[in-house]
């Protein structure tokens, strides 16, 4: 064997070194466990103590198991740094210059994640033995980490469970709302597999002018919309975090493992934050990152920390997750799955996401069919042309129209959509009729909804939220 000092160290960034290490340690542990033969043990150790030597001279700092580095610079998280006129693209803001929206071939590189291309597309329908929904054939759900090996799992007959979620930060909801829990319900039943849905109440607290009684309670009503989705209670959990962390040593056990291996250099890379936000705003991260981890829900899944997770979510969400992503092997567990949607636009363009905190922008699940009306015609973007002489002439531009861009989302039929899209850049369309087409799409949908919503009791909420066995074995 070659002399293995400074032995692929070189070139490490402080954390990657630290990561390595920890690596190692494992391997050293590992053999002398397993009574290795001993010139195997004697070489990872001699690495080792070389890579410890290597982290002293980087960081100034021993390396200590479960201490990763600190006062060191950090990078940031979200891909390189973004350009004058780049999409904003972070858990709390999302704004682009252009009309048409995020560029989503360009987060997918920034971000570092995978496109969710045909391919991919026909082997879920191979292996769940049903249609692609239309959110995964209309690339509304666009890019995923690691949702091959979620399939390899499962074709190998082993099970994931869903997590997702929701910031309950008003007490109703908006039709955007309802993308991730519409497709969620959809892989819940064509893979017959548990979920558990986060309400950050305790994040709305922190981040938003509120009481932590407003907070709890839009946790309790935002959850009733939720249920009002069609989960199904025997495998559906639904928890808020004020209420669930203080009953499950569990799952505190894991935001504090989280929180230990996760930095504060790293978390102002990841996250943007100042030395001048509160400190719970600091240590939130590890609290959305911990249900990613199977064995924060013992009374599902017996203590088993070895099923995977796969969580459907906006792309935005996405910086939570690389860093749980970051973290997990270091504390002993499978990274999460991700599949990651679109905006749901606001009614004024593409350039933001609808907002619950703009009336004007935002269809929300209460809304009556009036207002419903009202609001397509009055605030949704257009993209025809000025006149009807000129639309006639020219056609509409559907990479803009706000209505259209709805219809993609909720009109279920491919060849309606298709000829909705080639009559409106004909210009056989005009505006108004393609806002009618999606306001009789939106009016039915939304007050089936509500129908549904009145029959949800408080009853049927604690039985959601009650912490308790669900119909699997484990």
């Amino acid at each position: 064997m070659t002399d293995c000092e400074g032995d692929g160290s070189a070139g490490l960034t402080p954390l990657e070194l630290y990561e390595k290490l920890t690596v190692q340690g494992d391997t050293v542990r590992a053999l002398k466990s397993q009574k290795a033969d001993k010139a195997d043990i004697e070489t990872a150790v001699k690495l080792l103590l070389a890579l410890k030597v290597d982290y002293k001279k980087i960081t100034g700092q021993d390396y200590k198991a479960g201490c990763p580095p600190t006062n060191v610079e950090v990078p940031s998280d979200n891909g390189p740094a973004s350009e004058e006129g780049d999409d904003l693209v972070n858990p709390w803001a999302v704004s682009t210059s252009s009309a048409k929206g995020v560029d989503y071939d360009k987060l997918i590189v920034r971000f570092g994640s995978s496109k969710i291309d045909q391919e991919l597309v026909d082997r879920i329908e191979r292996v769940s033995g049903q249609r692609a929904h239309r959110f995964l054939r209309r690339g509304i759900f666009f890019s995923h980490r690691d949702m091959h090996q979620v399939l390899d799992a499962y074709e190998n007959k082993k099970s994931f469970y869903l997590y997702t979620g929701r910031g309950p930060s008003s007490e109703a909801m908006h039709v955007g709302h309802l993308i991730p829990f519409i497709f969620t319900k959809w892989l819940q039943d064509v893979f017959d597999i548990p979920l558990v849905i986060q309400l950050t109440d305790d994040e709305k607290y922190l981040w938003k002018d509120l009481t932590l009684e407003d907070c709890h309670r839009f946790a309790v009503e935002n959850a009733k919309d939720i249920i009002a989705c069609g989960f199904d209670v025997n495998k559906t959990f639904i928890f808020s975090d004020l209420d669930y962390m203080g009953s499950s040593p569990s799952f505190y056990r894991n935001v504090v493992k989280i929180q230990k291996h996760v930095t504060f250099n790293q978390v102002k890379g990841i996250f943007g934050f100042t030395d001048s936000d509160c400190i719970g705003k600091i240590s939130f991260p590890a609290i959305q990152a911990a249900p990613s981890f199977s064995n924060s829900f013992p009374q599902i899944f017996n203590d088993r920390k070895d099923v995977m997770c796969l969580i459907p979510c906006a792309i935005d969400q996405d910086p939570y997750f690389r860093m749980t992503r970051d973290v997990a092997p270091r504390i002993g567990y499978p990274k999460p799955a991700l599949l990651h949607s679109t905006f749901f636009p606001a009614l004024q363009g593409a350039q933001t996401k609808m907002s619950a905190s703009d009336a004007n922008s935002s269809i929300f699940l209460t809304d009556t069919p009036k207002q419903i009306k009202t609001k397509v015609n009055k605030y949704a973007f257009s993209g025809g042309k000025d006149t009807i002489e000129e639309h006639r002439k020219y056609g509409g531009n559907t990479e803009v129209d706000v209505s259209f861009m709805y219809l993609t989302f909720f009109l279920d039929d491919d060849e309606q959509l298709e000829k909705i899209r080639q009559d409106y850049t004909s210009g056989a369309l005009l505006t108004g009729e393609l806002k009618k087409l999606l306001i009789e799409t939106l009016q039915p949908m939304i007050s089936a909804h509500q129908e549904r919503r009145k029959q949800v009791t408080e009853d049927m909420v604690k039985q959601f939220m009650v912490p308790r066995k669900l119909d699997f074995n484990y």
